[in-house]
């Protein structure tokens, strides 16, 4: 029998796939699609202290390996999710995570105190490296000092398992990987989007509102790649990666190069169903190849 499960923090996963917040919004907008219990876990959509309306359109747009995002971490706010979202929730034996994210390092103690209370929430994902709002999120993960400030505050606040979320536009993310480390974090994800922009030639204006968004998709996945494997070799606690996995093939690489486990983002937009068949082909990998467990194969790229 194959053993895909994996530990992050205190949370004990069935696999090692997870779906990236704000791709698959609060998991029930994909139940006609999934068994959403058959993943390890999934992780609803950036949650502030308040409503936020998110950034003008348009917002979005695609690209040829991926999509750019302006959409600002639109959401109804955190009492909202307590009283509205929070009892949908309850119906899922999987593992529901929440990405945090604020204007203020008070807005995030507040989101996470309040999640501290629910018990079927067992960890945040914070968000420190947001592109696409003009305060807080990136520029509390752009330097260590910030990045160390709010990990180690939030890490006061939280007793349960704290994700820290990187940015990868920054110099290097080994050295923010290991303040938010030092700092308290159970887990470290990496990466969110690349900062990008389109533009229309017609017009000869910007696509998106904003002027520049977030780059995610296939064409980030070698810079993801390389900076999972920099972290990975950085840090002790389990690094979760994210960024243009679109197969298991993907998701294995990410694995070989130490992360625990994944992220599945933007291919939920192009196959709502993607998150499930990853894991199904993961379990036909490891039967395949005579592997009984992550273990098996977490961390062992040959690099010489």
């Amino acid at each position: 029998m194959v053993d895909l499960s994996v530990n992050i923090g205190k949370l004990r996963m069935r696999n090692p796939v997870m779906t990236a917040s704000g791709t698959f919004g609060y998991g029930f907008e994909f139940d006609d699609f999934i068994d959403v219990d058959s993943l390890g876990a999934i992780i609803v959509k950036g949650t502030t202290r308040e409503a936020r309306e998110g950034n003008a359109y348009p917002r979005m747009a695609e690209t040829p390996m991926g999509m750019l995002n302006a959409v600002g971490l639109q959401n109804k706010g955190i009492d909202y999710f307590v009283s509205d979202i929070y009892p949908r929730l309850l119906k899922y034996k999987t593992h529901v995570i929440v990405n945090v994210s604020g204007s203020k390092i008070e807005d995030y103690l507040y989101v996470a105190e309040k999640l501290n209370d629910l018990e079927s929430i067992p960890a945040i994902e914070l968000n420190i490296s947001c592109p696409n709002v003009k305060t807080g999120g990136m520029a509390f993960g752009t330097s260590c000092d910030s990045a160390a400030e709010i990990t180690k505050a939030v890490r006061k606040a939280y007793d349960k398992t704290l994700i820290v979320k990187l940015s990868p536009n920054v110099t290097s993310v080994t050295d923010i990987a290991q303040v938010v480390e030092d700092a308290g974090a159970d887990a470290i994800s990496l990466i969110n989007t690349i900062m990008g922009m389109a533009v229309d030639l017609d017009s000869r204006k910007p696509v998106l509102s904003t002027v520049t968004g977030g780059l995610s998709g296939p064409a980030i996945k070698p810079v993801a790649l390389r900076m999972v494997w920099q972290v990975c070799n950085a840090v002790k606690v389990p690094v979760i990666g994210l960024g243009g996995i679109m197969s298991a093939k993907d998701a294995l690489e990410f694995i070989l190069c130490g992360a625990t486990a994944v992220q599945i983002g933007t291919a939920n937009f192009i196959d709502p169903r993607i998150s499930q068949t990853i894991v199904r082909d993961l379990n036909t990998y490891f039967e395949k190849n005579n592997l009984k467990s992550i273990d098996d194969i977490r961390g062992t790229l040959i690099t010489s």
